[in-house]
């Protein structure tokens, strides 16, 4: 098959996924919105696009996401129409259409096969919207912004031809009758690459390196804000730091904001709740708490290897991969007891549920872990074999998302 992959920051969720379709022998090709690409990255056929314009300083706000989703549509649009002059003509195209690239690509290829990965469907109300009373917004307006929101991925609904979701959670966000064309396959876990290390060391600064026999602490996000639940973490660090003497806490993840509004003023998310509770605690058990910003993706897993006890939370939105690499490495995991983690955590079987709001609950279950070695090495264990059987990338989940898309294409399916 002659294959089109459309990603604003490819590879993304593709990024195995790709590679394995080169290596059945299909030909494959991505869109990649930057100025210049290399010509191949793992095979793939690179082709940059940029948008023409930006957006109008006068358009209505609720309207922003929308008039931003069109601009980058038309521009894949242009450029797909100068790729099938140069005689280009996908059996299949595979898009995030998150972003609103893949809206036009049916009018450039009618009869090509369009196959949607589905992140999430924003909601009016439930799941993370009016979640945490802390940051609830005043304006009703708010319902209306989303449901606008959601136009592209009910325009996408006519198009596509087949849709996957990583999750059940993920999938369940979109309404029915267009729920019912989801498969949910994870994109997998490379579960022999991340595995639990005895030997495992991780460099916390110049000074400081810890290892399996330390006490460790570890929090991880992409960005330190409260849909992750950073500002819980927080403000439960100066009694668990009073209890736990010997306790080095490490918390990975940036200063930006991946989801959710931006706090007012000119302090971080991460700073302002680290100003919040530091003054509550000791400046020698401080020193414990390391910020170690992103790591690269090496650096992290021998930080989870070297983990006592992970704490992932989350509001009711889009897992992160963090909570399933941790499983796989074997981490005794203290989860937030909110939808998508339940799917992937049972409590007291693979790790221990704990409410997202309660700081005294969460300390009390990060610390009956740190006290029981033995339970930490049997929900770690069943951690692990539940990736290893379910979401490993090799043996399960790759053979199952090449399945679908040939499937998807009237050569093969």
């Amino acid at each position: 098959m002659k294959i089109l992959i459309v990603h604003q920051n490819f590879p993304g969720q593709f990024l195995h996924l790709a590679p394995a379709l080169v290596a059945q022998g299909h030909e494959v090709h991505a869109l990649v919105l930057k100025k210049e690409v290399p010509p191949q990255w793992s095979g793939v056929t690179l082709h940059a696009y940029q948008p023409t314009k930006g957006t109008a300083p006068t358009v209505h706000p609720w309207a922003l996401d929308l008039e931003t989703k069109i601009i980058r549509a038309e521009s894949v649009f242009r450029k797909c129409l100068a790729l099938r002059e140069q005689g280009l003509h996908p059996d299949v195209v595979l898009a995030h259409p998150g972003w609103g690239e893949s809206l036009f690509i049916k009018d450039v290829w009618p009869k090509t096969k369009l196959g949607i990965y589905c992140e999430l469907n924003y909601s009016e109300s439930g799941n993370d919207v009016g979640f945490d009373p802390e940051f609830k917004s005043d304006d009703p307006g708010d319902s209306c912004r989303l449901r606008l929101k959601n136009i592209n991925n009910v325009m996408h609904f006519d198009l596509a031809d087949g849709a996957i979701a990583p999750t059940h959670f993920q999938a369940d966000t979109f309404p029915w009758p267009f729920r019912a064309k989801i498969k949910v396959f994870h994109d997998g876990i490379d579960s022999k690459l991340i595995a639990p290390n005895p030997g495992a060391k991780f460099q916390i600064n110049a000074n400081t390196v810890v290892s399996r026999a330390d006490e460790v602490i570890t929090f991880a996000n992409r960005n330190l804000e409260p849909y992750r639940g950073y500002h819980i973490f927080m403000r439960a660090l100066p009694r668990l730091l009073k209890e736990r003497p010997k306790a080095q806490i490490i918390l990975v993840g940036g200063d930006g904001v991946s989801y959710g509004r931006k706090p007012t003023g000119d302090k971080s998310w991460k700073t302002i709740f680290a100003d919040e509770v530091k003054p509550q605690i000791d400046p020698k058990d401080w020193a414990r708490v390391h910020f170690v910003g992103h790591l690269p993706h090496r650096e992290f897993i021998q930080l989870l290897q070297v983990s006592t006890v992970h704490v992932y939370l989350t509001y009711p939105f889009v897992l992160s991969w963090s909570l399933l690499e941790a499983m796989s490495a074997g981490c005794a995991i203290v989860g937030s007891d909110t939808e998508p983690v339940r799917e992937f955590i049972q409590d007291h079987e693979n790790g221990v549920l704990t409410p997202f709001f309660d700081t005294d609950k969460l300390v009390d279950n990060v610390s009956l872990l740190l006290e029981n070695p033995d339970l930490r090495a049997k929900l770690g264990g069943a951690a692990r074999k539940k990736i290893q059987f379910f979401y490993d990338l090799k043996s399960v989940c790759l053979p199952r998302l090449v399945k679908w898309v040939d499937a998807l294409s009237p050569k093969i399916g």
